[in-house]
């Protein structure tokens, strides 16, 4: 019997898949009647995600190949493009949640950074202040006559 089915390619955590008409007793991987298209599943920005060529599956459907349920789901995906324009726009949405919560996370660790320089500038100033009022106390100590001097002056 025939199936048409994905049969697995590409590099570890990065998958490919082919859609291929084959025998249903060969292993997944291994040699195929035809490739059919092919199915990427980590497509980005411009990469094309799917590709099915309609005439050589009608051809092996009308031949009585049965058709895997991803495959039945992906050509059903590739014929309407209604859910295609749904998917793209899910995966638009979600990408604009994820851009808003990293601007929110910077943002606040601006407002941390700006915070903590604030305190650093705060704690300067204290410190400057106090050792401006020390000098000014051991400068008048020094001004000052002490009452020993005031005596012989005397």
């Amino acid at each position: 019997m025939v199936k048409i089915r994905l049969a697995r390619g590409g590099a570890k955590k990065k998958p490919f898949y082919s859609i291929v008409a084959t025998d249903s007793r060969k292993r997944r991987d291994s040699d195929y009647i035809e490739r059919l298209g092919y199915f990427n599943p980590v497509a980005r920005g411009q990469e094309v995600r799917l590709t099915v060529d309609e005439d050589r599956l009608a051809y092996w459907t009308s031949q009585g190949a049965q058709t895997s349920d991803r495959v039945k789901q992906l050509v059903k995906e590739f014929k309407d493009p209604s859910i295609r324009e749904k998917r793209v726009a899910t995966q638009q949405a979600k990408a604009a949640l994820v851009t808003a919560k990293l601007a929110a996370q910077a943002k606040a660790k601006a407002y941390e950074e700006v915070k903590a320089e604030e305190k650093v500038t705060a704690q300067a100033k204290a410190e400057e202040e106090k050792a401006a009022k020390e000098a000014a106390e051991t400068t008048e100590q020094e001004e000052a006559p002490s009452t020993e001097e005031e005596k012989a002056a005397e």
